[in-house]
């Protein structure tokens, strides 16, 4: 009988009738509790389902039973990992592998998860052996490039990409994958055909690049909201019932979670570290949520002193911090990250919360609808924006960037020579990541220079490659390649001393500069920006306008341009723009931190004063306080 009704179970069972092969499957189990392969199929059709920790169970049941079966320890490690049980899963993985050493799947998917884990060199090398063994694999190609890509070896990683493009053309994220790899080496030979195709493909409703690669390379908010939706839908869809049903909780204060990878000495932490300190203790309980490493910094424990509660959630799935944060009735939880690097919008996807906001970190929309809010400016998102962003938009009186007014600036300011620098020549800077840099904009700089003597541009140095294709660039329209000087990455307030160096700040285009952007003005060092057409080329024209210098933003390429060079030529005009942003610095809105934080609690109460009456989200405004 057990032959017969296991026969009946698999038959139906490859014809796609799941429900009734799982009633076989779950009867063959009432006679034989202990039957290897109805639990693992059994186990197969809840992982078919989504239902991955019934999956596991049931798999791990079955190779308790019978170890000697390499699909068993496959399909348990496969469940394990859409559970983020990266180490069990590697387990299991070698578990196949022991059983069954060619099994390039196996080998693949243990990669994946030792990338996971940042065990970058081991998930190298298990990318490498399921490659010898089956060459043309673009799952395999696309992961080890993306483990390259996160350690710095761009030319590698644009190298695995390009591969994955050509035998796979229709891989999911390849175009855009190979088009980043490209910009981090500011390999610029297929700029605009790059550009073409990830466009296309966004507006074809393929799923080209990252919601954040969009970002930092489209000068397009539809765009990026097209690439945000269908990012969102392939990856957020099996969260699709909330944990927040519409219940109701009475806390004396309202409950804000901050959630975040990146509460340690990073950019964002830098932004918000005052926001949290100057936070209104009688009217708001702040809790940080953590699910990034502890990096021992200052920074760090500063986060850990300034709010209430300090949550280390590192080791903790999507799935167990949602409920965490359910569990602890959170008002209004704020996404940190986005679809930054090391983001987990998965939580989000959960509905923790009755109230969902978007800020900081990812200056675009997430396209997805368990996100309520967003928080920006009228620079940011004009009101002929709006449409082009999933959330509803809070607009905040003055610029939407959170700052610290208690960030350090190293006493000594160095010698130009101490910085490499020559001691009499006028200084471009920009301080951008290499890969916001565009062949437009160079093609500005590089005129810039050649119109202006005695002149250099001082950048960033982020990668080797990145570093000789620019001043191969240089020279290919007539720039001496030494006039490029690049300054190594140094400790924040160094960092921050050594902007007095300069002369004036160069922005970037479509992706501007954000915290180098407030870095440098708090700094001093002037900077001049264009409006893009997205959130991400917005935001330095925000700063300006909060610290009061918006004649330093120029409507198009060819104004920048001009007024690049008039600054360059009249020393007095730039002298006195300096003076008043020292004066600026002081008295504006950009960096008070303690205003700001009295804006962004007026937002949150306003939300959630419109979600105690019943009512959905909607975008509103808030007055400037006179």
């Amino acid at each position: 009988m057990n032959n017969s009704l296991l026969a009946d179970a698999v038959r139906l069972h490859h014809s796609g009738n799941l429900a009734e092969a799982a009633r076989c499957y779950t009867a063959l189990l009432q006679f034989d509790p202990g039957h290897f392969h109805a639990l693992y199929f059994l186990g197969y059709i809840h992982f078919q389902q989504g239902q991955f920790e019934e999956a596991a169970r049931l798999i791990g049941e079955a190779v308790k039973i019978n170890p000697r079966s390499p699909d068993a320890f496959y399909n348990l490690g496969c469940a394990l990992q859409h559970l983020q049980r990266d180490g069990q899963a590697i387990s299991a993985f070698d578990g196949a592998l022991a059983l069954k050493p060619d099994y390039d799947e196996a080998l693949t998917n243990r990669g994946a998860a030792l990338l996971s884990l940042k065990r970058h060199a081991e998930a190298i090398a298990s990318f490498d052996r399921s490659l010898a063994l089956k060459p043309r694999d673009p799952e395999a190609l696309s992961n080890r490039a993306t483990a390259y890509f996160e350690i710095k070896r761009y030319v590698e990683a644009a190298a695995d990409y390009e591969a994955v493009a050509a035998v796979a053309p229709d891989f999911p994220y390849a175009a855009g994958n190979l088009a980043l790899a490209r910009a981090y080496c500011c390999d610029w030979r297929f700029y605009d055909r790059d550009r073409a195709t990830v466009i296309s493909e966004i507006r074809r409703g393929k799923p080209a690049i990252s919601p954040h690669g969009s970002v930092l390379l489209l000068d397009s908010a539809r765009d990026q909201l097209l690439c945000a939706r269908r990012w969102a839908a392939d990856r957020l869809a099996s969260a699709a019932l909330p944990l927040w049903r519409d219940e109701r909780h009475r806390h004396d204060r309202i409950r804000v979670a901050y959630v975040s990878a990146d509460f340690s000495a990073h950019a964002t932490a830098f932004l918000i570290a005052g926001v949290i300190e100057h936070h209104d203790r009688g009217g708001f309980e702040t809790i940080l949520v953590s699910f990034g490493r502890d990096d021992g910094s200052e920074m760090r424990a500063r986060l850990r002193k300034g709010c209430d509660r300090f949550v280390d959630a590192g080791a903790q799935n999507d799935v167990e911090i949602a409920h965490m944060l359910h569990d602890m009735e959170i008002d209004i939880a704020v996404d940190l990250k986005g679809f930054t690097q090391g983001s987990r919008p998965g939580i989000f996807a959960h509905r923790p919360a009755p109230i969902q906001i978007n800020y900081l970190a990812h200056p675009g929309t997430m396209g997805a609808g368990c996100m309520d809010y967003i928080i920006a400016d009228q620079t940011i998102i004009p009101a002929d924006h709006q449409h082009d962003y999933s959330e509803k938009v809070i607009y905040l009186p003055d610029s939407y960037q959170a700052n610290d007014a208690k960030r350090r600036i190293a006493k000594r300011v160095p010698t130009r020579a101490e910085v490499g620098l020559p001691g009499e020549a006028f200084v471009f800077c920009c301080f951008n990541n290499s890969f916001k840099i565009t062949p437009p904009i160079f093609d500005i700089w590089m005129r810039l220079l050649g119109g202006t003597e005695n002149s250099v541009l001082w950048l960033i140095e982020d990668n080797p490659t990145a570093t000789a294709n620019l001043r191969r660039e240089a020279e290919a329209r007539g720039v001496r390649g030494t006039r490029l000087i690049f300054a190594p990455r140094i400790a924040a307030e160094d960092h921050l001393a050594r902007h007095r160096a300069a002369d004036l700040f160069l922005d970037t285009l479509p992706c501007g500069a954000h915290t180098t952007a407030s870095d440098a003005l708090w700094a001093e060092l002037p900077v001049l920006t264009v409006l893009g057409n997205s959130f991400a080329g917005r935001v330095a024209g925000s700063l300006l306008r909060a610290v009061g210098l918006p004649e330093l933003i120029a409507p198009s390429l060819e104004s920048y341009e001009r007024m690049a060079f008039t600054l360059a030529r009249d020393a007095q005009a730039l002298t006195q723009l300096k003076a008043k942003l020292a004066r600026n610095r002081e008295t504006y809105p950009l960096f008070d931190t303690a205003r700001f934080t009295r804006q962004l609690e007026a937002a949150y109460r306003e939300s959630w004063e419109r979600h105690e009456r019943g009512e959905p989200p909607a975008g509103f405004a808030l007055a400037r306080a006179e």
